[in-house]
C-alpha cells in the first residue's frame, strides 16, 4: 500500500509523492487523513531555512523532511492488539501531512467528539501549544493583555485570554485583515502598527502603567527587546513565538528597573502522561479544546482562509512564502484525493 505525502526535499523545495507503508501490525492502526493544518510559522521557517546553524532548529530539520503535525483522519484498520481505538473513528494526532499512516499503538490519540468537525478538530496542536503559554503566564481576573503578531497562535492567545477574563486585549499587528479577525474573536483594542509604534497607544490605555502580560508570537527576533517596553511593573513577557534567530534576542533596561518576568513557553514541555501533580499534559488540553469548540466558547472555523488538494501544496507553501498577510488558517483537504 502506497500513502501520498508532503515533503520538504531542500530550502524553498515542497514535493508531492507516493511513498510505500507497511503493513498493519497486531499493535497498530491505520489512519485515513481527512484534514491537516499547516503551522505557518513552524513549516515556513522549516522550509526556508530561517534557521541560525547550531539553533535546535538546526538539529531537527534535515532534509528529506516530512513536515506537519497535526492530522485528523479516520480508523481505517486496527491490529489485534489495540484496544484504544475503533475503526471508523475520527481522531487527531500529532503526525506529518499523509495520505495514510501505519501507526503505532502507543501513540497518544485525541478521540473527535461528535460536536467537533473534522476541520476544528485539525486545530488541536497549535491550541494546545497556545494553552501552555497561557497556563505560564498565570493569569488573573481583570488582567491587561496584549498580543503582537496575530497569525494562527495569536489569534487563539487573544480567545484565551477573554475565557479567562481579560479585562482588555490589545491586539497589534501590521495587517489589517488580522486585526479584523482578532476584534471578531475578542480583542477589545486592534492597533495597526508595528510594536515601536503601538508603545505609546499601549500606555494611553493603561493609565500610562503598561500591561499586566505581554505576549509576543512573532517569532521575530527583533520585537522581543520591544515587547518588554509594553509590559507594567512587574508584569509578564510570553515568548510563544519560537524564533530561528535567539541570538539576535536581547534584555533592555525594563528587565531590571521594572522587575519584569520573562517567561519561554515550548510545546516540548507539558508532559505526555496527565498525572496528579502536572494534570495538563497534552491530551488533557487538546480534550478541553475540543470541549470549548463544541460548545462554541472558542471558534476556529472562520480563521480559515485557504483550503487546498494535497496535491497543490507547492501552490499552498508559495502562498505562505510570498503573501503571507493574505492567509490564516491554510488546511489540507485529504479527501479531495
Amino acid at each position: 500500500m502506497q500513502s501520498l505525502n508532503i515533503v520538504f526535499t531542500g530550502k524553498n523545495q515542497v514535493e508531492v509523492y507516493n511513498e510505500a507503508i507497511p503493513e498493519v501490525g497486531p499493535d497498530q492502526f491505520l489512519l485515513q487523513s481527512t484534514k491537516s493544518l499547516i503551522s505557518t510559522g513552524t513549516e515556513g521557517i522549516c522550509l526556508g531555512r530561517l534557521f541560525e546553524p547550531g539553533t535546535h532548529w538546526d538539529n531537527w530539520v534535515k532534509y528529506p523532511f516530512h513536515t506537519g503535525y497535526s492530522l485528523v483522519g479516520r480508523v481505517a484498520a486496527v491490529g489485534k492488539d489495540v484496544q484504544h481505538v475503533r475503526e471508523g473513528e475520527r481522531v487527531a494526532l500529532r503526525l506529518t501531512h499523509n495520505q495514510y499512516k501505519v501507526v503505532s499503538g502507543k501513540e497518544i490519540v485525541y478521540h473527535i467528539p461528535d460536536a467537533v468537525s473534522d476541520e476544528d478538530a485539525a486545530w488541536f496542536h497549535l491550541a494546545t501549544i497556545v494553552q501552555n503559554g497561557v497556563r505560564r503566564a498565570q493569569h488573573q481576573l481583570g488582567d491587561t493583555v496584549a498580543v503582537i503578531g496575530l497569525g494562527l497562535l495569536g489569534q487563539l492567545v487573544v480567545q484565551y485570554a477573554r475565557l479567562l477574563g481579560a479585562q482588555q486585549v490589545i491586539a497589534i499587528d501590521v495587517a489589517e485583515k488580522r486585526l479584523e479577525l482578532a476584534s471578531s474573536h475578542g480583542a477589545t483594542t486592534v492597533l495597526p502598527m508595528g510594536v515601536a509604534e503601538a508603545r505609546e497607544h499601549v500606555l494611553n490605555l493603561t493609565e500610562g502603567k503598561g500591561v499586566n502580560i505581554v505576549y509576543d508570537v512573532t517569532g521575530a527576533a527583533p520585537v522581543f527587546p520591544l515587547a518588554l517596553g509594553l509590559a507594567r511593573n512587574f508584569g509578564r513577557v510570553i515568548l510563544l513565538g519560537d524564533t530561528g534567530n535567539p541570538a539576535a534576542q536581547h534584555l533592555t533596561g525594563d528587565v531590571i528597573t521594572r522587575d519584569l518576568t520573562i517567561i519561554g513557553a515550548h510545546d516540548n514541555n507539558p508532559p505526555t502522561v496527565s498525572t496528579s501533580h502536572a494534570y495538563w499534559s497534552h491530551l488533557r488540553m487538546g480534550e478541553l479544546f475540543f470541549d470549548y469548540v463544541g460548545r462554541g466558547d472558542l471558534r476556529v472555523n472562520d480563521l480559515i482562509t485557504h483550503r487546498y488538494a494535497p496535491t497543490d501544496a507547492p501552490e499552498a507553501y508559495r502562498l505562505l512564502r510570498e503573501e503571507r498577510a493574505t492567509a490564516m488558517g491554510v488546511l489540507f483537504d485529504w479527501t479531495r484525493l
